[in-house]
């Protein structure tokens, strides 16, 4: 877990938001403080890079699960800590619900998720980015290679009605982004915490 704490507002000209996966009014169970010392938390996912926090909520915030918040401090944020955490420190809740975040993240984004199918690109001379998403092989890629040229994709309907063989392209993407948060020893990261990487 990194223990990164951020919250200069100054620090991103972008608003990042978050999703919240689940939120703990009296703060964790296992933190054995008395109650009143302890604040709400919310926990969310970030929708640019799929990234997780914890972030500590002003106690009358209001915070709902589904609701989209600012990830960062400042006058007009509920927010009065952030820290980034793994997979592995979301609460049981929080996890129950990741899977149904991430598919409407992906729904809300359409176009983003359709244009990955459109410009992805080789990663090796043996291995494309395209092949990282499950049950994409090379004939499979191939046929989503030969449409393209043919001409962009519009949107997910378009994609599985263009490309034999490639059935449900969104769940596809759901699948990959998840896989990509639950573990640790992926080679390659195409969707999450992409703005970490080079």
């Amino acid at each position: 877990m990194s223990d990164s704490e951020s919250g200069d507002p100054a620090a991103d000209t972008e608003r990042e938001t978050g999703v919240v996966l689940d939120y703990l009014p009296h703060g964790r169970t296992e933190d054995d403080r008395p109650q009143y010392e302890k604040s709400p938390l919310a926990y969310v996912l970030t929708e640019s890079d799929f990234e997780l926090f914890e972030l500590r909520i002003d106690d009358d915030a209001g915070v709902q699960i589904g609701d989209r918040v600012p990830v960062e401090r400042g006058d007009d944020s509920p927010v009065e800590r952030i820290r980034r955490i793994e997979y592995e420190d979301l609460p049981s809740g929080a996890r129950s619900e990741l899977e149904y975040v991430v598919e409407e993240i992906v729904t809300t984004n359409e176009q983003r998720f359709v244009d990955f199918y459109n410009d992805a690109q080789p990663i090796t001379l043996r291995l494309h980015q395209l092949n990282l998403l499950p049950g994409i092989g090379k004939k499979l890629r191939n046929n989503i290679l030969d449409e393209r040229d043919r001409r962009p994709f519009q949107n997910f309907e378009d994609l599985e009605a263009r490309v034999n063989g490639l059935h449900n392209p969104r769940e596809v993407l759901v699948e990959r982004v998840l896989e990509e948060m639950r573990e640790d020893d992926l080679k390659y990261r195409t969707f999450v915490g992409a703005d970490d990487q080079d």
